[in-house]
């Protein structure tokens, strides 16, 4: 869990993704059962809800479960919108 948090707080979500599913491939083979195409559109689109799904996925998502993944959401929302908006202040 070390390399994750190090990957994560000096490279980003992608590469503690990465530093992740290499230390533990069982987790993503337990959460993604059906394949690597959702995992992959998750890695590419939304890191940050990837990675809370797979923080919560362990004994299924239920309750507060919901309330981190939506954090995981507004985070990857937040970085997408949060650079078109200053896209156009610059510009006014």
């Amino acid at each position: 869990m070390c390399c994750f948090l190090t990957a994560l707080v000096f490279f980003g979500p992608r590469l503690a993704i990465l530093v992740w599913w290499l230390v533990q491939p069982a987790r993503f083979a337990l959460a993604f059962p059906d394949g690597f195409l959702l995992p992959l559109l998750g890695f590419i689109f939304l890191p940050w809800t990837l990675i809370m799904y797979l923080l919560v996925y362990t004994g299924g998502i239920v309750g507060f479960d919901w309330i981190i993944l939506a954090l995981g959401l507004f985070a990857d929302l937040s970085g997408y919108f949060g650079s078109y908006r200053n896209k156009h202040v610059v510009g006014a």
